[in-house]
């Protein structure tokens, strides 16, 4: 197995509370694909991607995108991800972070996503 010794890992089938999933260290996930204008990864909910809470409960999220699955700008993006659209696959953008500014101008990260957002591009 590649993960070092001790590490224990949660499989989410859909199945995974969201207490089990907030208690998580982190979650990795691969995506859609990449948007290289804005540093957008998109999530269709497609393999290795998991359900929505996968990508929002944990604190820590590290997303692998093949360099294949970058495009240049967000137009293009729309028209790559239209067959998951019309499945009524749901579609989520992340560019960053989750953070807030929203209670009286004082910076909160964390409160509609993950602390941490990392992203590993792989040439395969």
């Amino acid at each position: 197995d590649w993960l070092p010794a001790g590490v224990e890992t949660l499989h989410d089938a859909g199945d995974a509370s969201y207490a089990a999933l907030d208690e998580s260290d982190g979650v990795l996930t691969g995506c859609a694909l990449g948007v290289a204008q804005t540093g957008t990864i998109v999530l269709d909910s497609g393999p290795s991607q998991g359900r929505r809470a996968i990508s929002l409960v944990p604190d820590y999220h590290l997303c692998v995108v093949r360099a294949e699955q970058i495009v240049g700008l967000l137009p293009e993006a729309i028209s790559a991800l239209q067959a998951a659209a019309s499945a009524g696959r749901p579609l989520t953008f992340i560019s960053g972070p989750s953070a807030t500014s929203d209670i009286e101008l004082n910076r909160v990260e964390g409160v509609h996503g993950p602390r941490t957002l990392e992203v590993l591009i792989v040439a395969v």
